[in-house]
């Protein structure tokens, strides 16, 4: 009979680190946007049949006016374009233990000032300059309004709730200034269309999307999910970042500058917000336009925490929210467009309430089979 083969020395803790991984990766990023799903589900179906009307019905409705045709796809897929970078703006603040209340006003600057940007590149720019040129330019418009609060915060130990509301009214109001004063179509309230046109869309790709707003920079915020995951998880800026997050005082006892770690991260916040102004500027209509930010930038707080400050998560959650709010226009006939606030309110409940619970279950059921594998492996 032959003798059991000999276990690798540190291979039981390697495998026991990577199934750790994975729960983290299940828990933080997964588990939330599932969960708020569920509870939507349920609280969907009692708020429809309080309005006399059939769940089953409504449902089906809402899918085939969102993900079961090609028009409702490319309007889910644009709106959560802009959601993803609002909610990336938010968590990347939120993990330097910071809250970014002002992504309405960076997402806006971002815009406005691509559209700058756009508008002085001549006719018969390469898109190959033209759409970087405006990319960088986005960003650098949202980060400077969002290095405003992370000066204030790290010189004087302003609050950045406070500064960054306040930004909010100020730039908004300065920007439609500037834009109706100086910069806008006569008899209108938007900038004059860039020469250089825009990314390519979806329905110039095919004519099923056709009046679909999907475009380009969905690409862009994918990538950008991607990058922002790379950075907090494995460079060290993103360490340092996180550490402050967690405990300013041993970080700073550990030869981080909390000070400079929160600037770099509103600064970051910032010019997150500020990309989404492409969605709109760079893949939509190619002109800065009042009030084109609609909301986005506070809906990216709650995409934000559904998703739970992760990268994966925040597009899940997008993804659940753009749903929502395109699916609100498709059963307006049935319910009023408001139950769908209603139940992107009782998301962020859900998942600010449940998930802890949920989570405890869930480790609750695993440590008796990890304990067991760890048995096997010694």
């Amino acid at each position: 009979m032959s003798a059991p083969a000999a276990q690798i020395p540190g291979t039981g803790s390697l495998q026991a680190g990577r199934d750790a991984r994975r729960r983290t990766l299940f828990e933080e990023a997964i588990l939330p946007p599932l969960v708020a799903l569920g509870i939507a589900l349920v609280v969907g179906d009692l708020l429809i049949l309080t309005f006399g009307q059939a769940p089953g019905a409504v449902f089906r409705l809402l899918l085939e006016g969102t993900w079961a045709n090609a028009y409702g796809f490319g309007q889910v897929l644009y709106k959560a374009t802009t959601l993803t970078f609002t909610g990336l703006a938010f968590a990347i603040a939120a993990r330097a233990g910071l809250f970014n209340i002002g992504a309405e006003s960076q997402l806006a600057a971002g815009g406005f000032v691509a559209a700058l940007a756009g508008l002085a590149l001549p006719a018969g720019t390469p898109w190959l300059l033209a759409v970087p040129l405006c990319i960088v330019a986005s960003a650098i418009g949202g980060g400077a309004v969002g290095a405003v609060p992370g000066v204030l915060k790290a010189r004087f130990g302003a609050s950045e709730v406070i500064v960054t509301i306040m930004l909010n009214f100020i730039v908004l109001a300065l920007l439609n200034y500037v834009v109706a004063a100086h910069l806008h179509v006569p008899e209108t309230l938007h900038t004059p269309e860039m020469a250089v046109g825009g990314v390519v869309r979806l329905a110039d790709v095919s004519d099923a999307f056709r009046g679909s707003a999907a475009n380009a920079i969905l690409l862009l915020a994918i990538a950008t999910a991607g990058t922002v995951w790379w950075y907090l998880f494995r460079t060290r800026p993103g360490f340092e970042l996180r550490a402050v997050g967690l405990q300013p005082d041993a970080a700073e006892y550990g030869g981080v500058h909390v000070g400079r770690v929160w600037v770099r991260a509103m600064m970051l916040s910032g010019a997150l917000a500020g990309l989404g102004g492409l969605n709109y500027v760079l893949g939509y209509k190619h002109y800065y336009e009042e009030g084109f930010a609609a909301g986005s930038g506070f809906l990216g707080v709650a995409v934000a925490l559904v998703g739970r400050n992760h990268p994966l998560g925040i597009m899940l959650a997008a993804l659940l929210f753009a749903t929502l709010s395109q699916g609100g226009l498709a059963v307006n006939a049935l319910v009023p467009k408001q139950m769908v606030e209603v139940l992107q309110a009782v998301v962020i409940l859900a998942v600010v309430t449940s998930v802890p619970e949920v989570r405890r279950v869930l480790r609750a059921a695993v440590r008796p089979a990890a304990k067991a594998d760890a048995k096997v492996s010694a």
